[in-house]
């Protein structure tokens, strides 16, 4: 069964089909994907195996994974995905690790999405709390659903709302502000692969523009939420390192930084409001 999907995938053009058919059989059987090979040889119930059917035809069909399965890794946690919310990618562990170097007590995570950065923050940082907006109320009900998973309602907010409109006068400033916006323009978007451009919502993707947008708001906004010394950190696309430093620059953050992921491409754009 697992040599003829993998044959399947690989002909449907997925990457890494071993991987991807190994997994779902173990989803279909219900064991841990690292117990699989302990079970290869066994009968597979009919149930499993209509299963594994039909998740290997959506994956042909370039579903991603994390949708057949329900879950996606980050930061060694599971977390709940459907497609109302972006995948949490291992690129976006360069956003935390960055924000984990120096302590916080107080985060806004914009564009909040599954709720993998603000929680993942939170649940490294027992004395931290923080807010998570978006503008997608099905958005904040998956970051609600893992919000809850790993205990952190008393801790975590989300609220609805387009970047900081969804704060109120009285909401108070914060030392750390986050986001993995809308970063790909609208002229980039018929060159994703399947999965992305295919499932993942649009509106998390691209701003139908230049791909800046976000960051013009993000920019324009965050001096007013940072206490003094506060920083901000955005995930950015391959290209984009230039534009947002400059934003960034334009609109009074001091030390802007640019960090790159593990191959070497430029991630993570940083900044701090002077003291």
């Amino acid at each position: 069964m697992l040599a003829k999907a993998v044959r399947r995938l690989e002909a449907a053009g997925v990457p890494d089909a071993p991987r991807d058919a190994r997994r779902l059989l173990a989803h279909a059987l219900g064991v841990a994907p690292g117990r699989l090979t302990l079970v290869l040889g066994d009968p597979v119930p009919d149930a499993a195996a209509e299963a594994f059917e039909t998740l290997v035809t959506r994956r042909a069909a370039r579903e991603p994974v994390s949708h057949l399965t329900g879950t996606r890794s980050f930061w060694g946690r599971d977390f709940v995905v459907t497609p109302d919310v972006l995948d949490p990618r291992p690129e976006t562990e360069i956003l935390i690790a960055a924000a984990l170097e120096a302590p916080f007590a107080r985060v806004l995570d914009l564009g909040t999405g599954s709720g993998c950065i603000l929680l993942t923050l939170l649940a490294e940082r027992a004395i931290a709390a923080g807010i998570g907006c978006d503008l997608s109320e099905a958005a904040l009900a998956v970051a609600g659903l893992n919000r809850a998973a790993l205990g952190l309602d008393e801790r975590a907010e989300l609220r609805p709302g387009d970047w900081f409109a969804a704060l109120e006068a009285d909401t108070g400033r914060f030392d750390l502000i986050v986001s993995n916006p809308p970063y790909i323009a609208a002229s980039e978007m018929p060159a994703l692969d399947p999965e992305t451009r295919d499932f993942e919502p649009r509106a998390a993707l691209t701003d139908e523009g230049d791909g800046l947008a976000a960051y013009r708001a993000i920019a324009a906004g965050a001096p007013a939420w940072l206490t003094p010394g506060g920083r901000l950190m955005v995930e950015i696309g391959p290209t984009q390192a230039d534009a947002v430093s400059a934003l960034f620059a334009a609109s009074g953050l001091a030390d802007v930084a640019v960090l790159r992921d593990l191959d070497g491409r430029e991630r993570v754009v940083a900044a701090r409001v002077p003291l």
